[in-house]
């Protein structure tokens, strides 16, 4: 469908102002919801991610596709959250303390969402104590947790340690990712799986929670 491929298109170049005004165009036309997004914004995310893995893209394309994709999302989302549409999981995502990006994590954010998951995103700068807290309250499948530096990467241990002392180890997957962390060190800390970037993280959590992701 002309439409659905045209989302596509200008959410891969990251035209936000076209982007919602198809998608708009798009309800109007009485195009399920469902096909807008999965067909139209979903599939220009997953021409962005292609591109990323090849290193044909970086990361400031990424994120103003993600923005494009956030601006169909936001005229989609009251019909999301009205639909039946299962969830196919929950995740608590959050910068560890000491740490103020999230460039990364909020693309993570945006494709999990757009993939069908609940995100309680914590922001940055995040404690150990908050995470704890976060878990007991949202009862998450899966605990993301990102750095960008590699002496805030270092707190990440003590956060799996204090998820383990508050005896909530066992009822929670731990993913660690951001620039300076390696699947060595992830496994050193005891995290359950690392991401090198926001597309792998993305698979990781589908594979996961059993549910198949295509960008890989």
């Amino acid at each position: 469908m002309k439409i659905l491929r045209e989302i596509s298109e200008n959410v891969e170049k990251g035209n936000s102002a076209d982007v919602k005004d198809l998608t708009q165009k798009a309800l109007s036309e009485r195009i399920p919801v469902e096909e807008i997004l999965n067909r139209g914004l979903v599939k220009g995310m997953d021409a962005v991610g292609v591109k990323f893995k090849k290193n044909e893209i970086f990361i400031p394309e990424v994120l103003i596709s993600t923005r494009a994709m956030k601006a169909g999302m936001d005229i989609l989302n009251p019909f999301l959250h009205d639909s039946p549409k299962k969830q196919k999981g929950r995740v608590v995502i959050g910068t560890v303390r000491g740490d103020l990006h999230d460039i990364g994590k909020k693309i993570v954010d945006m494709i999990l969402e757009s993939e069908g998951y609940e995100i309680i995103d914590l922001g940055i700068d995040v404690s150990k104590a908050k995470f704890v807290r976060a878990i007991k309250k949202e009862q998450p499948d899966v605990v993301g947790m990102s750095a960008l530096l590699t002496t805030t990467m270092i707190y990440m241990s003590e956060v799996v340690e204090a998820i383990g002392k508050a005896g909530l180890r066992h009822k929670v997957k731990i993913a660690v990712g951001g620039g300076p962390v390696t699947k060595t060190f992830a496994d050193e800390i005891g995290a359950d799986g690392y991401a090198q970037d926001a597309y792998t993280a993305a698979a990781l959590i589908n594979k996961w929670c059993q549910a198949p992701f295509s960008p890989i």
